[in-house]
């Protein structure tokens, strides 16, 4: 059902409501569709947010409605956490429960129910997305911070289901970082082993990851989230460097955390995508 609808560039900045079956709830999602501009079926990119994000800050401040529109993509944002669903402790924090989901199924008993937002992304939502709107069938994923660690991990464990992904800012190495030990001890228990099969770069460095022609990420070097140790994008270079795995690692001068620094590079990301689901 599409709660309100825009027009930038040609294209239909539509959001949806939909009853989550995965989820247990109702889930909102935003899309950037030049389908009916273009007049043709059009490939898919899911964009995945960061920690406190909603399907709206894509949309509203990365400016990627030219890109869209230029490379004939849909771009698909989910939320990036159950909603309307209340579980003691789900608001205590910013950095985890409500608009921190973190796109793990949660095998703790207490967030289990309604936290899968691995099982959202990657199975119902493109099945909804398929079913709606003009698409190919294609896709690719890309995210920012808590979401870059999302797409990450979505492209590298489901092999042949994605013709590419990239990152802005990812959290790396979750296992390894506040952010990470507090979400995955939360939603995955205490068996830090359980841990390493939603991490990319642990994933990566087991040989169990997908491989793909190039993985783009960028980080800022004015991030303070990259100089406080919660992305660790070297550990993840380092680990694709020594399994085989290109990674085109771009250090972008002075750019911190913000959507500042999305909105400067996204139309990049958009092209990348676009030249792998056209092969």
């Amino acid at each position: 059902q599409a709660l309100n609808t825009k027009k930038a560039f040609g294209a239909a900045v539509t959001q949806y409501e939909h009853q989550s079956s995965v989820l247990g709830c109702k889930m909102v999602v935003s899309c950037i569709d030049p389908s009916a501009l273009l007049n043709k079926k059009c490939d898919v990119v899911y964009w995945l947010s960061g920690l406190t994000c909603t399907d709206r800050n894509f949309i509203e401040k990365a400016g990627a409605f030219e890109a869209a529109v230029k490379h004939g993509v849909i771009i698909v944002c989910p939320d990036t956490s159950p909603r309307g669903v209340d579980i003691e402790g789900d608001s205590d924090s910013w950095d985890f429960g409500k608009g921190a989901g973190f796109y793990v199924n949660a095998t703790e008993a207490k967030w289990a129910k309604h936290y899968k937002m691995y099982d959202y992304v990657v199975e119902e939502l493109p099945k909804l997305i398929d079913a709606t709107l003009k698409t190919t069938g294609k896709k690719s994923v890309m995210g920012h911070s808590m979401g870059g660690h999302g797409a990450l991990t979505i492209a590298l464990k489901n092999g042949g289901a994605y013709a590419s992904v990239s990152a802005f800012a990812p959290i790396c190495n979750p296992v390894k970082c506040p952010w990470g030990k507090k979400a995955f001890g939360g939603y995955l228990g205490s068996d830090e082993a359980s841990w390493k099969g939603s991490d990319a770069t642990e994933l990566v460095a087991s040989g169990a990851a997908a491989k793909y022609p190039d993985i783009l990420i960028d980080v800022g070097t004015g991030d303070n989230f990259y100089t406080d140790g919660q992305l660790l994008p070297e550990n993840f270079k380092a680990a694709c460097d020594a399994k085989g795995q290109k990674v085109t690692l771009r250090m972008q001068d002075g750019y911190d955390h913000s959507y500042f620094f999305i909105t400067s590079f996204v139309a990049e990301h958009v092209a990348f995508h676009a030249a792998a689901l056209a092969k």
